[in-house]
């Protein structure tokens, strides 16, 4: 495995009226491309602020996140938030193809790269369709597709299918692990649902409560490919356990 990303001695610190309000404390990791990494930790730990940073939106109070790139070049960081944030005045293919846009490529490339999405993550029928004419599943299967067209070298999901229903949230689960399979692209994903980070995940990382500390790092034994009736097998019910016992200690 090819180590891509190293976190190393991790801080952030917040200014607040009390002097300073600490969400972040030592955290240190590492990703190996190809990865698919949960990170599961109590409501508030710093989670979505641990993703922030490696985005580059907030910068370290203290501490190294460096990208490993062996073709010498930026690496690039596709995210994907809670809220699909979709364009309504767009159409699902101009919602794809805007991150292209924006880089000028020609619009008929542009175009074909996002039908390419649109047959990857199940919406052939609706490119054509208004952001108000989608469920929320198929919003947020078009925000998947909005950042995996700049081919991303990182993909940070932070709770994508956190607003949906149990179903609707199983379903995209498996719609997710599907099109990883096929892009095979590093993604690290914030979820509080354990059971989402167990089918997903090659290693969950959890989070203390705040300010947060890395408490685990378990490798997920589970082979792929991997079907949802994994869910009821008595290993992953183990699992399941082991994990909230460390959220929940």
């Amino acid at each position: 495995m090819t180590s891509f990303l190293q976190i190393r001695d991790l801080h952030i610190t917040f200014a607040a009226e009390n002097g300073g309000l600490q969400v972040l404390q030592g955290l240190n990791f590492s990703l190996n491309t190809n990865d698919f990494v949960c990170i599961l930790g109590p409501s508030g730990s710093g989670k979505s602020t641990l993703l922030r940073v490696i985005a580059g939106l907030i910068q370290p109070s203290r501490g190294v996140v460096e990208f490993v790139s062996p073709a010498d070049r930026e690496v690039k960081v596709g995210y994907v938030f809670q809220q699909a944030n979709l364009m309504p005045w767009r159409t699902v293919l101009e919602n794809i193809t805007l991150p292209l846009e924006l880089q000028h490529i020609p619009l008929e490339n542009a175009r074909h790269s996002a039908m390419e999405l649109v047959d990857l993550v199940g919406l052939n029928g609706f490119e054509n369709n208004w952001v108000a004419e989608l469920s929320g599943g198929m919003a947020q299967r078009v925000a998947i597709a909005r950042a995996l067209i700049q081919k991303p070298d990182l993909l940070l999901l932070d709770e994508p299918f956190g607003a949906l229903d149990a179903l609707t949230r199983e379903q995209m689960g498996s719609e997710l692990l599907r099109v990883w399979q096929v892009r095979r692209t590093t993604v690290l994903m914030v979820t509080h649902s354990i059971s989402e980070a167990l089918l997903l995940s090659d290693r969950v990382l959890v989070l203390s409560a705040r300010p947060a500390q890395l408490v685990a790092d378990l490798t997920i034994p589970f082979p792929r490919p991997r079907l949802d009736t994994l869910r009821y097998t008595p290993q992953f019910g183990e699992m399941s356990r082991q994990l909230k016992s460390k959220i929940l200690p």
